[in-house]
């Protein structure tokens, strides 16, 4: 469906046109002056020096060309030489009710759809996930929605961390705590059990010990860097250890990702990567791309144009063992040959800009990549507490994400039993759904490479700019419409009419810009634009129903009008929601 400021701008194309300048000067922009008018239009002022016009006799004569327009009720040339539009109401409702129509609510799929890896996870196993792992997993699951909502074939991937001496660690430290297990039997032939010897809880409390200790003890930490070895040589015991820890490990990370409403389609780990890196590192030293420098083999990377140093990507280290960027290279190797993407896209700490260029300047020159597939990094900042600094508990520790959603919860409950609009068994399940909104859209709202302070206070308060305040807005509008047809009102009679308020008309305006919006903010991919546009919208609804008595209307084609209008603002607002990776309850 062709976007409203499109119609817009093509009748001041044409009149620009049939004044006698280039019709490109005919671009419009929403109004930075509402008070005035709904768009306008500078191009007045750009054409003047070409033309060696006054610009307010080039706007003049431009506006006389859209005398009878279908499209502008007002077209005014004002000094120095801007041209003032409103638009035609009958445009506007018809435009809405073809909106109304369109299961899409107007927007466009793709024509040319892309096949795009998004990399949005990457937590460690064996680890509880803690609000370090937010941002990764909400940025990265409201772009992998919008990119799907156009039209996109959209491939999360968790990339878990699962190769490194953490694994080492763990079973140095299980060997000591229970050394007769049959995983440490050399001579053992049998099948292991199926039943992994500790519980998440017991795993998590195993790890953080054991990397303590290796940090004051130096004869541990060389075992668990042999056991991390013979884990990656094939130790059958290990690995069979290894199969524990991972599948206790997926399990609770699945169950804490279900909460954020986060999901992905491919649990792939840096393990996976492993079989393509002896093949990788042959093809780099073959082709002459890889190079010995002080006993390591490293890529040079740097270009010409950069203005700071840029270290080689390390490929392996001088006694031969992989690293970060191998791993990461081979995973690269291997989503081009089992999936063959478009993109690739980071969605990870704006700290790791540095390391990212490496490897992908390192995968262009080396050809892993074709040269058409883009490798995007998204670089976010850090979630802070109100004293600026990365957030805490109040004991001073990294806050585990399951107690974050556990305390902002709680903190719903209480102000949903304080309203007593829900009943009480349901008031759980409720503050649930808007605390997570509360969550997401607390980050999502901040472009996504700033710093930014999590409020719980802030939040999730009713009013403002707000998870909250959105939902209250949908849960406002679906108790009209609950009461509308409680009443005997039907929706399905009736269509959007011409607007008879100024706040009708505003809502209805705000409501045209759906399908720019979401383009747009696929393509800069800033869930933050889809954030800005959804408080103004609920804002100017929240006026327009203070200003309108909806369901006391006498008149059955204009309350069916209001209705319909309340409809699609309800439509937009849930499909926004759902594109942010959160919904609205029933009642609030």
């Amino acid at each position: 469906m062709k976007k409203f400021i499109d119609y817009i701008t093509e009748e001041m194309m044409a009149a620009f046109e049939k004044a006698g300048y280039d019709k490109d000067y005919g671009k419009v922009t929403i109004s930075n002056r509402p008070d005035l008018c709904e768009y306008q239009c500078n191009g007045a002022m750009a054409g003047a020096k070409k033309y060696k016009k006054a610009p307010l006799m080039i706007a003049e004569e431009v506006v006389g060309c859209l005398e009878g327009s279908p499209v502008f009720s007002s077209a005014q040339a004002v000094k120095p030489g801007f041209i003032n539009l409103k638009i035609q109401e009958g445009l506007l409702a018809a435009y809405l009710h073809e909106m109304q129509k369109d299961d899409h609510l107007s927007v466009d799929l793709v024509k040319e759809p892309k096949t795009i890896i998004l990399d949005y996870g990457g937590p460690n196993v064996a680890k509880p996930l803690h609000v370090g792992h937010l941002r990764s997993a909400i940025i990265g699951e409201s772009i992998k929605r919008m990119g799907r909502f156009l039209g996109h074939k959209m491939i999360g991937d968790v990339h878990l961390g699962d190769w490194g001496l953490q694994m080492g660690l763990i079973i140095t430290e299980l060997k000591e705590r229970q050394p007769d297990l049959v995983y440490f039997q050399e001579d053992y032939e049998g099948e292991y059990p199926k039943e992994a010897p500790f519980t998440i809880g017991e795993l998590e409390e195993i790890y953080p010990a054991a990397s303590a200790r290796s940090k004051e003890d130096e004869s541990y930490k060389e075992k668990a860097m042999a056991a991390t070895h013979q884990l990656q040589q094939g130790n059958r015991g290990y690995r069979a250890l290894w199969n524990h820890i991972m599948t206790v490990s997926v399990n609770d990370l699945k169950k804490n990702y279900e909460k954020l409403n986060v999901t992905f389609d491919l649990w792939k780990k840096e393990s996976d990567a492993q079989p393509y890196i002896p093949e990788m590192v042959e093809y780099m030293k073959r082709e002459g791309y890889a190079h010995l420098d002080n006993g390591a083999l490293v890529v040079d990377v740097k270009e010409e144009s950069d203005t700071k140093e840029i270290p080689p990507c390390m490929i392996l280290k001088s006694d031969g063992a992989s690293l970060y960027n191998t791993t990461d290279l081979a995973t690269i190797v291997e989503r081009m040959k089992l999936f063959h993407p478009d993109e690739i896209i980071y969605v990870v700490d704006k700290r790791q800009e540095l390391y990212f260029t490496q490897v992908f300047r390192c995968a262009r020159k080396t050809k892993l990549v074709e040269e058409n597939t883009g490798l995007y990094f998204l670089g976010f900042g850090t979630m802070n507490g109100k004293d600026g600094k990365p957030f805490k508990t109040r004991e001073g520790g990294v806050m585990r994400l399951e107690r974050l959603l556990a305390e902002i919860t709680d903190e719903m409950y209480k102000k949903i039993i304080e309203n007593r609009n829900v009943k009480d068994e349901d008031a759980r399940r409720t503050a649930e759904i808007v605390g997570l909104s509360a969550i997401k859209y607390g980050d999502l709202s901040n472009q996504a490479s700033k710093d930014y302070v999590f409020d719980v206070d802030r939040f999730t308060s009713f009013e403002g700019d707000t998870g909250p305040y959105i939902l209250y807005t949908i849960v406002r509008i679906k108790s009209i419409l609950n009461r509308f047809t409680q009443d005997g009102g039907s929706l399905e009679e009736g269509q959007i009419k011409e607007a008879v308020s100024e706040s009708e008309k505003a809502l209805m305006l705000e409501l045209t810009r759906f399908n720019s919006v979401v383009e747009n903010a696929f393509e800069e991919k800033a869930p933050h634009k889809i954030c800005g546009y959804i408080y103004d919208l609920a804002n100017d609804f929240n006026h327009f129903y203070h200003e309108t008595k909806i369901l006391s209307e006498e008149k059955k084609e204009q309350k069916a009008s209001w209705i319909h209008l309340l409809l699609l603002t309800r439509d937009v607002l849930e499909t926004s929601i759902d594109l942010l990776g959160f919904s609205a309850p029933e009642r609030m």
